[in-house]
């Protein structure tokens, strides 16, 4: 498995952004950038690191804002990400790429699709959330533990104060989510707590994103795009895949109907087949 290469990337604003790059591939080859979930570091996790170098795919990926030492920007959307991943691109010399989200990593993929479109090959999004419809009774539904998101709903200052007394709700995860966190993406569990060990600040900032437009148009998405859903998710509920369809022309959707918002990840080595030969 390789060894990624870590680097702060520092952005026209005076921000810096901290970047991984697993280097894998030749230079001419397929680029992934990764965007995580809410919480995660940005690291690159070492299931992700096998799959991709298994298919001579360089592998990307940085925290957002707020995220794994990257600084902080309070009142950042969801199209800002394709603002910083144009610079982290630029820095690292790469011209076209797919890319890929999980869960709360899945709008900020479709910004790049939307806004970066001759850079961007393919879309996967993964338990991926949907834009907030302002239909608080239908968006909300299916969600084991939605009051951070309500709590953003009134602005960052309100989702701070929840912060301050917010814990997880272990019936978020399903068994075969548990399961997978005690396999294959244990990685993935134990980066989360060390990005909330670092404190709230990012996903109070991500939380806020979501409940508020996006900042670009679902329809610009020209790229083809895959959405992967897991039927028995409690975080992000397969209502949210389904409308995502519905708003993106010709996208596919894989449905998992035994799986929840981390066990869905299993699909990510036939998704990255599909990035690189299918899509």
């Amino acid at each position: 498995m390789p060894t990624p290469r870590q680097q702060k990337v520092r952005l026209a604003d005076g921000r810096t952004l901290q970047v991984h790059d697993s280097g894998e591939g030749s230079l001419d080859g397929p680029v992934l950038i990764w965007h995580h979930g809410s919480p995660q570091t940005g690291v690159l996790l070492p299931p992700l690191l096998s799959m991709t170098a298994a298919r001579g795919i360089r592998l990307v990926s940085y925290g957002r804002p707020g995220y794994g030492g990257s600084t902080l920007h309070p009142g950042r959307t969801v199209a800002s990400a394709a603002t910083d991943v144009a610079q982290i691109i630029d820095a690292l010399g790469i011209d076209r790429f797919a890319t890929m989200g999980a869960s709360g990593g899945g709008p900020h993929a479709l910004a790049c699709a939307a806004l970066l479109p001759d850079r961007v090959t393919g879309v996967v999004c993964l338990a991926g959330i949907a834009p907030y419809t302002g239909e608080e009774k239908e968006w909300f539904a299916g969600m084991v533990s939605s009051a951070g998101l309500r709590a953003a709903l009134n602005g960052r200052a309100a989702r701070a104060r929840y912060a301050a007394t917010e814990e997880f709700d272990p019936d978020s995860f399903t068994a075969a989510d548990w399961a997978a966190l005690s396999g294959t993406w244990a990685s993935l569990g134990d980066d989360a707590q060390h990005a909330m060990a670092a404190g709230p600040d990012g996903l109070i900032d991500d939380d806020v994103a979501y409940v508020t437009p996006w900042g670009f148009d679902l329809a610009a998405v020209t790229a083809p795009v895959l959405l992967i859903q897991g039927g028995q998710d409690r975080v992000v509920p397969p209502t949210h895949a389904q409308w995502l369809r519905e708003q993106l022309p010709g996208a596919q959707l894989w449905e998992r109907p035994h799986d929840g918002h981390i066990s869905v990840l299993d699909a990510v080595p036939a998704a990255l087949d599909w990035l690189t030969t299918g899509a």
